[in-house]
């Protein structure tokens, strides 16, 4: 099994920045990919950023230029670093691993931007 917790959410007001942070801990072999999705109310679960083993990243159209995911993989934590917050980021983030070819997730945390 493999747990993931992550840190750093809070309110922060538009225009703002806040860094997440999810650190992978338990049984690991072998972390592949690693990634952030977020979910508003009322609405589906979206990716956010992915970042491959290699480096990697991928980001959805709307955070583009804004956030940036990194990885270290020593520690096997995964960061999300969000600037130029916009009152439509408020949502809850989740991070996923692939390890070994099987997707956890994180419990959330909660990200609020007040207008």
């Amino acid at each position: 099994q493999v747990q993931l917790v992550e840190s750093g959410g809070g309110l922060v007001q538009a225009g703002g920045s806040l860094r997440l942070s999810c650190a992978a801990s338990g049984s690991i072999f072998s972390i592949n990919a690693m990634g952030w999705y977020r979910q508003a109310p009322g609405k589906q679960r979206e990716l956010v950023a992915v970042i491959s083993s290699g480096g990697s990243t991928n980001y959805a159209d709307s955070v583009k230029g804004r956030f940036t995911i990194s990885r270290d993989n020593a520690k096997k934590t995964v960061y999300l670093q969000m600037s130029s917050l916009k009152p439509e980021d408020t949502a809850v983030y989740y991070c996923t691993v692939d390890e070994s070819g099987y997707n956890y997730w994180g419990q959330g945390t909660q990200v609020t931007v007040s207008s």
